[in-house]
Formats: C-alpha cells, sequence, structure tokens
C-alpha cells in the first residue's frame, strides 16, 4: 500500500495581483493599461507514490519548488490542482528554528514544541529526559530559550520530532544541524525511523548523504517534475553534471520529465 500519493499536483501564486502591489498602485496601473496580473506556478503537475520503508531525496537548484512541495505534503498548504492522498502521520522538520518562544526556559519550549506536534503529556513525561539528552542540552534546559545558539535550537527541535515513530518524515535541510558529531547523531536516528518503517523525504544540498541515504529521488526544475527514479547514483550524477554543464533538457529528455526551460 502507497503510504504517499501525488497526483498531478501544482502550487499557484497570484503574482502581481491587488494584494501584492497594494490599491495605490493598481489604480495607476490600470490607469497606464500596464496592470500585469499572472499565474506563477511554483510546481506544475507533480506525479509520484512512495510506499513504507521508501526514503526519497527531493534534487534541484534554488527555486526548483522543493520547500513548497513539501509544505503542501505536511498540510501546511493546499495544491492548487491535484490530489495528495496521505496513509498515516506525517512529521515534518521544514523550519527548525521556528515555533518556539524565546522568553520560555528550553524545558517549557519542549513541552509547548511537542504539544503542537500532537504528544500527550505522558508521552513527553516520559520522553523529556530521552529528548534533552539526545539534543545535548542537558546544562541548558532552565535557561531561557532565547540564549541558545541557531544550533542549540536545531538540535533541540530535531531531538523533539525525532522521538515519535511517524509513518511519513519530512525533512528540509535539517540533517546538518550542529556538528559533525550531532549529524551523525542526527542521521543515525533517521535511520532507526526508516527501519521502523517510516517513509521519508529529505530534501539537502549534500549530495553524497542523498547518495547514502536515500532509495528514490524526485528531480524538480523551476516547477517541473524532470525525473522520479528509484536510480539514486545515475540521477545525482546526472545532477551534477547538470549543475555544471547547465543543459537540463537532456536529461528531461532521458527521464522523460519536463523542465523550466534551457539555463
Amino acid at each position: 500500500m502507497n503510504t504517499l500519493e501525488l497526483d498531478n499536483v501544482s502550487i499557484v501564486y497570484r503574482v502581481g495581483g491587488f494584494k501584492d502591489i497594494g490599491l495605490k498602485d493598481y489604480v495607476i496601473q490600470k490607469i497606464k493599461g500596464t496592470y500585469d496580473c499572472r499565474d506563477f506556478y511554483a510546481d506544475r503537475n507533480i506525479s509520484f507514490s512512495l510506499q513504507l520503508g521508501d526514503m526519497l531525496g527531493i534534487i534541484g537548484s534554488n527555486g526548483a519548488g522543493k520547500s513548497t512541495l513539501l509544505k503542501a505534503i505536511s498540510g501546511i498548504m493546499r495544491p492548487s490542482e491535484g490530489k495528495i492522498n496521505i496513509n498515516g502521520v506525517v512529521v515534518a522538520l521544514l523550519e527548525l528554528g521556528t515555533g518556539f518562544d524565546d522568553e520560555l526556559t528550553v524545558k517549557e519550549n519542549t513541552f509547548l514544541r511537542g504539544a503542537l506536534l500532537g504528544y500527550t503529556r505522558k508521552f513527553m513525561n516520559e520522553r523529556y529526559r530521552d529528548i534533552i539528552d539526545f539534543a545535548e542540552l542537558e546544562d541548558f534546559e532552565n535557561r531561557p530559550f532565547k540564549y541558545l545558539s541557531s544550533g542549540m535550537k536545531s538540535r533541540l527541535a530535531f531531538s523533539i520530532a525525532s522521538f515519535v515513530q511517524p509513518d511519513i518524515l519530512i525533512l528540509d535541510e535539517v540533517m546538518a544541524v550542529g556538528d559533525g558529531g550531532f549529524r551523525r547523531k542526527s542521521e543515525d536516528k533517521t535511520r532507526e525511523i526508516i527501519a521502523g518503517g517510516a517513509t521519508t523525504i529529505l530534501v539537502s544540498h549534500d549530495q553524497n548523504q542523498i547518495r547514502e541515504m536515500c532509495t528514490k529521488i524526485l528531480w524538480l526544475d523551476k516547477g517541473h517534475q524532470v525525473a522520479f527514479t528509484d536510480d539514486v547514483q545515475g540521477a545525482v550524477n546526472d545532477y551534477e553534471e547538470f549543475l555544471e554543464s547547465g543543459n537540463i533538457e537532456k536529461y528531461a529528455e532521458k527521464y522523460g520529465g519536463k523542465t523550466g526551460g534551457q539555463y
């Protein structure tokens, strides 16, 4: 059974609309005949499916639509077109530093973040010490959150989210939090979650990480789906070649995908 299915999913923004430019500019542009309101597709006709235990790596240059797609899958945004079918519990780590209160202590924020993720008080009481120990914040739990470094905040957010067994785990540029030692811990923890049967989606600019951990690849270009394949090594090799050559059409033809145009 598929845990996640996307069927021709598109996410559209209205660019230059009244809400963007304000009343004054709207009136002026209408009078001059220069008013231009158009649709911008952040993602266009994305289709793929994943099963339990799959780990999907999403690759693509900045502006390819990776983070926008993750927000739609995690429920933060609704697709403008198409359907997303999800079977199971989704935990998304998209912006690790958000969702905390700087004036609360580390301990208070841990319980707050847990509540936002849907954890019960009983669960948090049982796992609190594990969360703090994993984040390596034993000496900071009673200090105001605002005094933590950005790396410490990210470690805490990752730790809180990783102590639940989701059906679908979404990671957006969060595997490189902390120093090298913590990064290895976070990778091991992610593998543990995957081994438990979770479907995982990873966005990372670290191609070696993608090579080592992922079983499938989704390659996006300016919102278009260049490739969806289980040939991880081949796709990453092609992506690295594309970064050097800029010839995206070559790879879209190879994988039967589409592109946002020649570079």
